[in-house]
């Protein structure tokens, strides 16, 4: 599966606050605003999932053809990724 930019960009701005938070953890800043922080990333991780989740689906259903089975096994792995991810 090719990823599209707009996956590649969230990723790189995962990367980019967890850089922040190991900074603000390397400067001893408040314990309060490290957690706030790493939750902002566990959320932006949330959405990222559901973001390629949901294209790899869209991609799995339009190239089944109408195969009933095929697109059923696609929205079950889907499911499958979601729920796991959690």
């Amino acid at each position: 599966m090719a990823y599209d930019a707009k996956a590649i960009n969230r990723v790189k701005r995962i990367e980019g606050q967890l850089r922040g938070i190991l900074r603000m953890m390397e400067d001893e800043k408040d314990c309060k605003d490290v957690i706030t922080q790493l939750s902002a990333v566990r959320s932006a991780v949330d959405r990222t999932i559901g973001v390629i989740v949901s294209e790899n689906l869209l991609n799995c259903v339009s190239t089944a053809n109408g195969d009933s089975e095929k697109m059923n096994s696609a929205i079950q792995d889907a499911m499958d990724l979601v729920v796991k991810s959690r």
